[in-house]
């Protein structure tokens, strides 16, 4: 069996009572980076053997564990912070378990875009979830449909490359378009900070950005 389980985003407090049982129960845990992972057992005190998977190496490992799975080991998976397979490693194991009938729970918990939506203050009852925008090739394209897009748009964004996004969605969408830039979530430092395309960018040009970023952006019309 395997266990998808999501970690906090920040404050350690917010991992469920259910998480921490099933990670003192599974036989071995699947760790991102074994040494963030670390950090979380040692506060809950738990103690199990680690073994990573992350996204350079999910294809060379994953058959081992299906076999391991099969053979009657119990596994967890953790990312670094959040929901496994939310813009994180999961969906290539959970594929195979699920074609090795290999039972696949995935547990309720923290995943950044959710408060961030909530927080921004524009419509939740219709949206998109794009996660990172690519780097380069295909990013003009999926930049003019999502200028298009009526639901209300949410993204990740690493804090380096924050103004320079906020600074081409201006481009893409008109400067007037409304948005929150959430980050630092549940931490102590957190904030979202909510205006027009251009107020937030000017804002962040001039401030400095650290943390994690979560950008959600009003849809069309």
């Amino acid at each position: 069996m395997l266990y998808i389980i999501p970690t906090p985003i920040g404050n350690l407090s917010d991992m469920t009572f259910r998480a921490v049982s099933v990670l003192k129960e599974v036989d071995v845990i699947l760790a991102e980076d074994t040494r963030t992972s670390g950090v979380l057992l040692k506060h809950y005190e738990i103690s199990k053997s680690m073994f990573p998977y992350h996204q350079h190496n999910e294809h060379k490992v994953t058959e081992r564990l299906i076999e391991d799975m099969k053979a009657g080991k119990t596994m967890a998976l953790l990312t670094d912070a959040g929901t496994p397979g939310i813009s994180d490693p999961a969906f290539y194991i959970v594929r195979e378990c699920v074609k090795h009938d290999i039972r696949v729970e995935c547990l309720p918990g923290a995943t950044a875009f959710v408060p961030a939506l909530i927080n921004s203050g524009l419509p939740t009852n219709r949206f998109c979830f794009e996660g990172f925008l690519p780097l380069k090739k295909g990013r003009h394209t999926l930049l003019t449909e999502l200028s298009k897009e009526s639901r209300t748009i949410v993204l990740y964004e690493s804090p380096l490359r924050l103004v320079k996004t906020l600074k081409q969605l201006s481009e893409y969408f008109g400067e007037d378009r409304l948005c929150c830039v959430s980050r630092e979530l549940s931490k102590k430092f957190e904030e979202n900070k909510r205006g027009s395309l251009k107020e937030v960018h000017d804002y962040f040009a001039a401030k400095g950005v650290k943390g994690e970023i979560v950008i959600v952006i009003d849809g069309a019309g």
